[in-house]
């Protein structure tokens, strides 16, 4: 099958250049292992069943025979035998060169608190399943980069990306094994995802017994306040409407399991010095790293999400911070999200490395566009009333689901997503 190129592969190749090795990580199936081969000479499968064992035991008496190979050597699912992780930081550290391993993994070893973090030599990337422009879903007539630059003329641009689309694409999701599959086919792959993540991949991370049934439930019920800032206590009370007998130690343990696989995620609160600390909210927005793992925990189909608007909404918007997460982290960017005790809130806040950063709201449908604009606009006046911010906004952007982009004439930019790139 022919390699179809990732947003991540220039930063694969940066990160090889000025650190010793570079650590992928993200959830199975996301396409870790495929574009580190594009940038490795060998490769050390760890996963291997016929020589796994064997690979085991070498990496616990002489792991630097499974470093020997041409560089950068690739070690895939590394945690499989954690003490590779500092067999590793040693030969970077005695070696002195660059480019020299890259290592994936698909889970977060529990060990890893007590392995020398690498700082200095290590470079992580987190890698998330294809966006809709690396899956050819959206024309990516409009860059994200091009916007902060200053280019906004939009006005006009068109995708061709329906609503029906939209709920398809969300419910695939971006998983690069099922990109070319027909939609029947398609849709079974993130099921399929959820059902080995709850039979097997909870307990197989650290040897401990869990229990599926829960942990669907946990899901479920994390899938229903997905993108949204609901407090935890919100969650467990939900997830103990159906299992009353399950404490918060125990729900805090299953997350924690999701979070190590790489499956879900939290978006952090931006706190500018534009209001009272106690009126801003804090606390993270709940998220999923695809949207498809959540409609998958729902059980939802792709007509029945496109009948009930307000959880399509939720799942669009997941989608959104999957996409522009991907988009924003070549140029140095990432995701926080602003809300405030008095109603204000923004569904993204994109920061930059340089100090820069975009408001942007997420609305499916173009009914809402104006209250999106309206949100956008009151921060933008806040942020510039207030004495304590030194940057304004490089960009006021509404993310939708509608089919052409422009221009309000507050200077607000209505972007489909069906047109964006990085």
């Amino acid at each position: 099958m022919e390699y179809v190129k990732r947003i991540i592969d220039d930063e694969i190749s940066e990160q090889l250049k000025v650190c010793g090795a570079v650590q992928i990580r993200g959830p199975k199936w996301c396409g870790k292992t495929t574009s580190a081969k594009q940038h490795a000479k060998s490769v050390l499968e760890m996963q291997n069943p016929d020589l796994q064992s064997n690979y085991i035991e070498l990496a616990n008496t002489k792991p630097s025979l499974l470093l020997q190979g041409d560089k950068p050597r690739l070690i895939d699912e590394w945690q499989v035998a954690p003490v590779l992780w500092n067999a590793v930081r040693y030969s970077v550290d005695s070696s002195g060169l660059f480019g020299e391993y890259i290592l994936t993994g698909s889970a977060t070893p529990k060990e890893f608190s007590n392995l020398h973090s690498g700082v200095g030599r290590f470079a992580n990337i987190d890698m998330k399943p294809m966006s809709l422009y690396e899956s050819g879903d959206s024309n990516g007539k409009i860059s994200l980069q091009e916007l902060m630059n200053g280019n906004k003329n939009i006005d006009g641009i068109k995708t061709d990306l329906t609503y029906e689309k939209i709920a398809y694409v969300l419910c695939r999701g971006g998983w690069p094994n099922s990109i070319k599959l027909p939609e029947n086919l398609a849709l079974k792959t993130p099921k399929n995802y959820i059902d080995l993540l709850c039979d097997s991949d909870i307990s197989n991370i650290d040897k401990v017994k869990r229990d599926p049934i829960l942990a669907r439930n946990i899901l479920k019920c994390y899938a229903r306040q997905d993108s949204t800032i609901d407090s935890d206590q919100a969650l467990y009370d939900d997830i103990r409407s159906n299992a009353f007998d399950i404490s918060e130690t125990t729900i805090k343990s299953y997350i924690n399991i999701f979070k190590r696989l790489y499956i879900i995620e939290e978006i952090e609160a931006w706190n500018p010095n534009i209001r009272s600390k106690t009126a801003i909210r804090t606390s993270p927005k709940k998220s999923f790293v695809d949207p498809s793992l959540a409609v998958a925990a729902l059980g939802c189909s792709t007509s029945e999400l496109m009948l009930d608007i307000n959880t399509f909404g939720l799942l669009f918007e997941n989608l959104v911070n999957r996409d522009l997460s991907i988009y924003a982290r070549k140029y140095g960017g990432h995701l926080q999200h602003y809300r405030d005790r008095y109603g204000l809130e923004c569904d993204n806040v994109i920061h930059y490395d340089d100090g820069s950063y975009a408001l942007v709201e997420v609305k499916l449908s173009g009914n809402r566009i104006d209250e999106a604009e309206k949100h956008l606009l009151e921060l933008n006046k806040l942020i510039n009333e207030s004495h304590e911010m030194k940057i304004k906004p490089k960009l006021l952007m509404v993310i939708t689901g509608t089919d052409m982009a422009y221009v309000t004439p507050n200077g607000v930019l209505v972007v489909p997503i069906g047109t964006l790139k990085d």
